[in-house]
């Protein structure tokens, strides 16, 4: 089953190509700087024009109709969608009334469906939702302590985010752990953030929320702050909705604090003396500390932590940073480890370690594709 893999972002699409059941990618690829300024790709429209011509030209298909499936990331799909779904007229309608919770992603996503209806007109489309894998969490974890009716009439709940990440290195953790009833502590760790506690595979609580914007400290995010913020800047320093959530959510952060939403520029800021800078980096694994404690109670024990994410990958020293003095719940580390590490998924743990600390790449595209397959198995 030929299926096309679709990632796509408000500037960029990253995409792969399957021919399932193998799961080995034939080919991948990125569009980047869409609708940018200088950019010769102005709409998602023509990247995926892009990406026809690539697969074409290196003969993996001979044109539109040789595509089964189109697969698409969907950032937000509401108390609806707990799993990959075919795409029809009414799965539309569903995921534009849900622009008004996520507006930045989900009308990327259903512009990308569109267009993908058109240059693969015998495909089948399927939408795989980001906040699918979190709808395992129990009540008392997705509700919060307001009114029921602001839950009943207007859907305010923890939704999570990153369930496709969270899933995927949680599905590999426990193959490597050979446990599939593994406790496991999962961290995406990139210009967006969060943590999932990961029983037996389900998802039973996460640190962002109603929208992307709480939990952990991120590029441009805040992470949690006391909503008595907010009503300080509103009421006494006449901030208006629209300035304070451009603050909070592209102002803040790594951003706002060290002065780049890169950490690797944190880094070296911090190197160079920039006091700020130090600061951002101690806050940002503090943070992610105090959520490893939380969910190390939620779980009542924990088999491992799992680091994925572009920092989380690839980020040695703010590894160490979060993971030392962490003895008390069995995670020893092992700095030589942290170092030389290499691979799909790798221990930095110490080699007597109670519990397993694993670095691990995510591979949302790969999950995407396994649902999609799913889904349409017997046919094929």
């Amino acid at each position: 089953m030929k299926i096309l893999v679709i990632n796509s972002g408000s500037s960029s699409l990253k995409y792969q190509f399957f021919n399932m059941p193998a799961t080995d990618p034939l080919t991948t690829g990125l569009v980047e700087r869409i609708g940018l300024p200088g950019s010769t790709v102005t709409n998602h429209g023509e990247a995926l024009k892009e990406v026809l011509n690539a697969l074409s030209a290196k003969g993996i298909i001979h044109g539109p109709d040789d595509v089964d499936l189109v697969g698409h990331r969907v950032v937000h799909g509401g108390e609806q969608f707990c799993r990959g779904t075919e795409i029809t007229p009414e799965v539309k309608e569903q995921i534009k009334a849900l622009f008004s919770l996520a507006p930045l992603h989900n009308q990327v996503s259903y512009t990308c469906i569109e267009v993908a209806e058109h240059t693969f007109p015998r495909a089948r489309q399927v939408a795989v939702f980001d906040t699918a894998f979190h709808h395992t969490l129990p009540d008392y974890a997705y509700r919060y302590a307001i009114p029921k009716s602001y839950y009943d009439d207007y859907g305010v709940r923890v939704y999570g985010f990153h369930g496709t990440s969270h899933k995927n290195v949680a599905g590999q953790a426990m193959a490597y752990l050979g446990n599939p009833a593994a406790k496991l502590i999962t961290l995406h760790l990139g210009n967006g953030c969060s943590i999932a506690a990961v029983n037996a595979g389900r998802s039973i609580d996460t640190s962002m929320g109603f929208g992307p914007l709480s939990g952990l400290v991120m590029g441009t995010r805040s992470g949690d702050i006391d909503p008595s913020v907010v009503f300080h800047l509103i009421d006494q320093e006449q901030f208006t909705v629209a300035q304070v959530s451009n603050l909070l959510n592209k102002g803040a952060g790594l951003l706002g604090m060290a002065g780049s939403n890169d950490l690797r520029d944190v880094h070296k800021f911090a190197d160079n003396g920039s006091d700020e800078a130090g600061l951002a980096l101690q806050l940002y694994a503090y943070r992610i500390k105090k959520f490893i404690g939380a969910y190390a109670a939620v779980l009542n024990g924990i088999d491992a932590i799992v680091f994925t994410g572009g920092v989380g990958e690839n980020d040695k020293v703010m590894r160490a940073l979060v993971c030392e003095s962490m003895d008390y719940l069995g995670l020893t580390f092992d700095a030589s480890r942290n170092t030389a590490g290499s691979g799909q998924l790798f221990e930095i743990n110490a080699a007597d370690a109670k519990v397993k600390i694993l670095v691990a790449k995510t591979n949302e595209e790969l999950e995407i594709a396994n649902e999609c397959y799913s889904l349409f198995e017997r046919e094929s």
